[in-house]
């Protein structure tokens, strides 16, 4: 029970400090170090960040640090099309989703490393009020995209959100990381709810897992304005580099021995 216990213990921290990115740590973590096989790390991933995100949302309730309208836009085209990332999930052998997981981690990392990048203003406000013209079709584009991850890979998709919102939609990080925390809650129950018959639930473990995540993830959202939340992003882009390495090395000897 120790191993899930320090799993979510880092994923809690990493949803409480930077909006998402605890689920592209968490299936890989729950099936080499946790012994779970894929459909059932997928399930689980999704049950702990997805109930870590609501949690870690709370201290920012009251910061106006979330664009209510646009998230929940973004999460609702997102449930669609993470029944269909489910559906082509279950048609791909684990060595090709873990691989496709591995290349995601490789980009979002990349982009994570990104000093200074490019802001756009497709929902940026004009005298507090939104251009819905420019915003509405982007904005439902990037949740459909997201969302399909998210059925496909078990991720919320917050390290792919956060850049959207930023790039894309022109929101500062402060409120990209609070709207992040929804959209990857909302994102994260849809596609729970795809993958949901597809293997029992561990329930010691996601109990375990789930509480040290929610923990953390408190405590880390509380901090997270006090921190360098560029220098963490960092940090955990490297981290990222690491895992993507580890599950490459692992296929590749899988597929080795077969």
């Amino acid at each position: 029970m120790t191993v899930p216990i320090v799993l979510g213990l880092v994923i809690g921290a990493l949803v409480g400090l930077l909006g998402g990115g605890g689920s592209i740590l968490a299936v890989p973590a729950l099936v080499y170090a946790a012994g779970q096989d894929l459909p059932q790390a997928v399930a689980t991933s999704l049950l702990v960040v997805g109930t870590t995100a609501l949690v870690a949302l709370l201290p920012r309730l009251g910061k106006r640090q979330i664009a209510w309208r646009i998230a929940l836009l973004f999460g609702a085209a997102g449930i669609a099309t993470a029944f269909a990332g489910a559906a082509v999930n279950r048609l791909l052998p684990p060595e090709i989703v873990l691989g496709l997981f591995a290349a995601l981690m490789i980009g979002a990392g990349v982009r994570m490393l990104s000093e200074k990048p490019t802001t756009g203003a497709a929902c940026a406000t004009d005298g507090g009020r939104v251009n819905w013209r420019r915003c509405l079709p982007r904005t439902l584009a990037g949740g459909l995209v997201v969302g399909f991850l998210t059925g496909l890979l078990g991720v919320g998709g917050g390290f792919l959100i956060i850049p959207v919102l930023v790039v894309v939609l022109g929101l500062s990080m402060e409120a990209a990381i609070g709207t992040s925390l929804l959209i990857v809650a909302v994102n994260s129950a849809a596609g729970f709810a795809a993958h949901a018959g597809d293997a029992p639930l561990d329930v010691p473990v996601t109990i375990a897992f789930t509480a040290a995540a929610v923990v953390t993830a408190l405590a880390a959202g509380r901090l997270a304005t006090r921190l360098d939340t560029a220098r963490l992003r960092r940090w955990f882009a490297y981290l990222v580099f690491v895992v993507a390495a580890g599950i490459l090395v692992q296929i590749g000897t899988a597929l080795a021995v077969a």
